[in-house]
């Protein structure tokens, strides 16, 4: 989760900085400002990496946190698709990935 979230921070630091680094395409669904969007990716990848950082401790509200953190950076990146379609969906596989690992679980010994 950590990782999923340093990715999300350097794509909005990368939307923020320079907006001639992703492509706009025209007559697609949904457009929106890439600088906006830089700062939605740059605060919900501190977010997820603070979630990230609470997961060590084993708090259920950290678990249950990091799959709704990880469903809004996926939804993210499926809005940020156009802009950057490879970057979107290596994180959308990440967001996918997270949730399911936080929603196993971790087993115990005795089920093994």
């Amino acid at each position: 989760m950590i990782f999923g979230g340093a990715m999300a921070i350097l794509q909005g630091i990368s939307a923020i900085a320079k907006d001639d680094v992703f492509v706009a395409t025209r007559n697609y669904v949904f457009q929106f400002n890439l600088t906006g969007w830089g700062w939605i990716h740059l605060i919900l990848g501190i977010v997820i990496v603070l979630a990230g950082c609470a997961l060590f401790t084993g708090a259920f509200w950290a678990r249950a946190a990091g799959v709704v953190l990880a469903g809004l950076g996926a939804l993210a990146n499926f809005l940020w698709l156009p802009h950057y379609p490879l970057w979107s969906i290596v994180l959308i596989a990440i967001d996918i990935f997270i949730i399911w690992a936080l929603c196993a679980g971790p087993r115990s010994r005795q089920e093994v």
